[in-house]
């Protein structure tokens, strides 16, 4: 009896198992998804493809097809996130949310950004502006689209050798991020910016304020356990060391930043680990350690600017045929001008030989009744 009353006993216990355990839901995977895009990259685009599978409304279509863009700008795999920016831009053209829309124009400009076509995103952030004045005033979204729009110009103008310009993009960002109440849900980007704030002071010689922005983008990493902004920030950090000739204390936090950095695979970040290594080595006198972290480094950089060179090809490709589009577009419109322009020429000459027609008729009866009256 004992025997059966076990058997039964496990077979509730097992047949409970799978009822008892908790479904996670959509949102919640697609907020774990945005979690890891920084730290795990692969894991983000796993969950994002799951996602598309089953997802039917197509504003959360576009939303995971976003993430699924940034985690392969995350990767360094443009390419990649170009082929979801182009598959979130076909079902953009179905809805008219100012707020997905706003969110679509800066992840593009986001891309073209990284992809080092500058004036091609300062052309996107600027549509994406028309869209941001629609937003409502003090809303989430509002203030975190407007940060995120000054903190791509802010990179913009980094890359073209302009800090002090940068600075000013930067610092409003940061202000706009200021003013959401959700605090936690802007650290990602904060700490983004606090880095590359870091790095204009680096560029204007200000060492100790390029160290304050690195050590708040690093405790900004680290309150969101984000391994890769992390990493971005030692390797700042051991800029820093190195503008001071503290080249020993550099190794040691580029040591840090490489062990944090091996799970996002990102090739950027590696590519400028490697080199801050190589050229501390460099100026310690080790040689052999030189080499190998050189070498590391063109490799690394080799394999990034391959993957940029694809996107950009492809980019290329995207943007003739969108310029086909539109000349198509003139042509078919230049084409109804003129098809109209002739219809109502003919339309005009019509009634110009109708009244022509109908006065000399009148012409001809009058000369008729003024013939009958002389013979009269």
């Amino acid at each position: 009896m004992k025997f059966f009353i076990h058997i039964i006993l496990l077979c509730v216990l097992f047949f409970q198992a799978p009822l008892s355990g908790q479904k996670i839901s959509d949102d919640s995977l697609m907020k774990i998804a945005n979690q890891e895009i920084y730290n795990n990259p692969d894991y983000a685009i796993s969950i994002g493809k799951k996602l598309l599978q089953k997802e039917k409304n197509l504003d959360k279509s576009i939303k995971i097809y976003l993430i699924l863009s940034t985690a392969g700008i995350a990767k360094r795999n443009f390419d990649e996130s170009l082929q979801y920016i182009l598959k979130a831009r076909e079902l953009l053209q179905k809805t008219n949310d100012p707020k997905i829309h706003t969110s679509f124009l800066i992840a593009a400009a986001m891309q073209y950004q990284q992809m080092e076509l500058f004036s091609k995103s300062l052309e996107t952030l600027d549509e994406a502006d028309e869209y941001l004045t629609k937003l409502p005033e003090n809303s989430y979204v509002k203030h975190f689209e407007t940060a995120r729009s000054f903190a791509l110009r802010g990179m913009i103008y980094k890359s073209q050798s302009n800090p002090e310009i940068a600075l000013q993009e930067f610092l409003i960002a940061i202000r706009n991020f200021e003013k959401i109440q959700e605090k936690e849900k802007t650290y990602f980007n904060q700490s983004i910016i606090y880095y590359n704030i870091g790095h204009c002071y680096l560029n204007l010689n200000q060492p100790d304020n390029a160290g304050t922005a690195f050590m708040k983008s690093m405790n900004l990493a680290e309150l969101i356990k984000a391994k890769s902004l992390e990493a971005f920030a030692l390797k700042g950090l051991a800029e820093m060391n190195k503008q001071k000739h503290q080249n020993q204390e550099a190794l040691e936090l580029l040591i840090k930043a490489e062990n944090l950095g091996k799970e996002a695979g990102d090739l950027s970040l590696n590519e400028g680990i490697y080199k801050e290594m190589a050229d501390n080595y460099l100026a310690m006198g080790n040689p052999n350690l030189y080499q190998v972290y050189s070498r590391k480094y063109i490799e690394t950089k080799f394999k990034r600017e391959q993957s940029e060179l694809s996107s950009i090809n492809h980019a290329i490709d995207v943007h003739n045929m969108e310029t086909q589009k539109k000349s198509n577009k003139l042509i078919s419109q230049y084409n109804y001008f003129i098809a109209g322009l002739i219809i109502i020429g003919l339309f005009i000459l019509s009634i110009f030989f109708y009244f022509v027609m109908k006065i000399r008729k009148q012409n001809k009866k009058y000369q008729d009744e003024i013939k009958q009256l002389i013979r009269d």
